[in-house]
């Protein structure tokens, strides 16, 4: 009766559906490892500037491209994550992009409000990964 109505078999149409299913299957664990290769990246990115900010200290020598490599990684990992659903962390790594890019333009106050510190993004991070992988 459903093939006089639509033109499509109970067959076909019970087909179309196991295939819906599947591929939503796979769409979640597509979504569970983009989400754990972004946040494994913000661990990366973190630990990153750190040994760079730890090169600075040492040397007092910025390296503009090295500065500009940074602003790339974490504005990338802010539309990653964005797209994601990761909407805080997202910000902040937003932040951090904007800050290495222009560190001259932003204002210190709305960074420390902004709570951006590298421990503590990565901190999120590992929360965030412990809580997929459980």
């Amino acid at each position: 009766m459903i093939e006089i109505l639509t033109g499509i078999s109970l067959w076909e149409l019970v087909k179309h559906a196991g295939n819906w299913l599947g591929n939503l299957k796979r769409a979640k664990g597509a979504r569970k490892k983009e989400s754990i290769d972004a946040l494994r990246k913000v661990v990366i990115a973190a630990r990153k500037t750190s040994v760079y900010m730890r090169h600075m200290s040492a040397t007092s020598k910025p390296s503009p491209e090295i500065e500009a490599e940074l602003a790339v990684l974490w504005t990338e990992l802010s539309f990653a994550l964005q797209d994601l659903g990761v909407d805080k962390l997202a910000k902040r790594c937003h932040i951090q992009g904007r800050q290495w890019a222009a560190p001259d333009k932003m204002d210190k106050a709305y960074l420390e409000k902004a709570d951006i510190g590298l421990a503590r993004m990565e901190q999120l991070a590992n929360q965030m990964l412990a809580e997929i992988n459980h």
